[in-house]
């Protein structure tokens, strides 16, 4: 099973997906998981591995997807006898199954590190793409003359004619052409609509190529998107120092979700297979419930046996449009 798990994580990290790791600290007898006994979730509900079954299942489900959105780790009680603790940093969960039990699980995130696309072959696209891999970035360059001897340690040189504008939401683009086909790398990395755009350029410069990107279509509000000058203001004047506060901007923008405080996150599931347990708003995987039943022609699928007692007590109580 251990290795099953590594194998897992394995390809997950080499196809840059996300994940959370789940393991078993805590368990009270009858709790079905063990001690050790650990699972990985993906971004679309899939569990790989073993913590239990019941309502353990789907809690451990709902918040390894937290997890994942918000990016946090977190440690989750579940237990027949749950109490509120305001000075818990433990997300606290009333075990439901009548079998009873209790079990403590630590949930970690394992996001992918950005993708950073550097457009330009300047001195500072050369020191950006240098720093940004000693942060165990993903380093794309992207000019009209790829070249090997002057950028040896990124993943990817392609040249601006293949650019196909396919990016994911993880992915950061720098234009730092510095004169060398300013306009062709600006048109090129607007097309592909990345979450953040800069260029390398004095607003004075930034606003005449603005003007000839207006005269290939691009719009107003595409403009506006782009920060520029590019990086923090802190002072910087030789190129790594320009990367640097280029770096603590993708840094600052790639952490403001994950920095706002008294937020909610709201539980999103991809998958058709799950469903939203109405009793305790635990997701449930359909085509592994044990507990259905039938109400007003519409299946109803609970995570343990507890839930469905008590919703046949009081279908109207939680399904109240049926």
């Amino acid at each position: 099973m251990h290795n099953d798990f590594l194998k897992v994580a394995t390809d997950l990290n080499a196809g840059k997906k996300a994940y959370a790791t789940a393991i078993i600290v805590r368990r009270k007898i009858p709790s079905s998981g063990k001690p050790g006994d650990k699972a990985i979730i993906t971004a679309d509900g899939k569990i790989h591995g073993w913590i239990g079954g019941g309502c353990t299942r789907g809690i451990v489900l709902k918040e390894a997807l937290l997890s994942i959105q918000e990016g946090k780790p977190r440690l989750v009680s579940i237990s027949p006898n749950a109490q509120p603790n305001t000075n818990s940093q433990s997300k606290i969960y009333t075990m439901t199954c009548q079998s009873g039990g209790e079990v403590d699980i630590y949930i970690e995130p394992v996001l992918p590190r950005p993708h950073l696309l550097v457009f330009g072959i300047s001195h500072i696209a050369m020191a950006l793409a240098k720093l940004a891999k000693a942060m165990s970035y993903t380093v794309t360059c992207v000019n009209h003359a790829p070249d090997k001897t002057v950028f040896p340690d990124v993943d990817t040189l392609i040249h601006i004619d293949s650019f196909d504008h396919q990016l994911d939401e993880n992915s950061y683009v720098v234009v730092c052409t510095q004169g060398e086909g300013d306009v062709d790398a600006l048109y090129a990395a607007i097309q592909s609509a990345p979450n953040y755009l800069s260029f390398v350029a004095s607003r004075k410069k930034a606003n005449s190529i603005y003007k000839d990107l207006r005269a290939k279509g691009i719009t107003f509000d595409q403009l506006k998107g782009i920060k520029s000058p590019a990086g923090k203001d802190i002072g910087a004047k030789l190129p790594e120092e320009v990367a640097i506060s280029i770096l603590a901007e993708i840094v600052e923008d790639l952490r403001a979700e994950q920095t706002k405080e008294n937020t909610q996150s709201k539980l999103e599931i991809t998958n058709d297979d799950f469903y939203l347990n109405p009793v305790c708003n635990i997701p449930i995987q359909k085509s592994t419930a044990k507990h259905i039943l039938k109400y007003k022609e519409e299946s109803v699928y609970f995570c343990c046996d507890g839930c469905k007692v008590s919703f046949e007590n009081a279908p109207e109580k939680y399904l109240p449009h049926l």
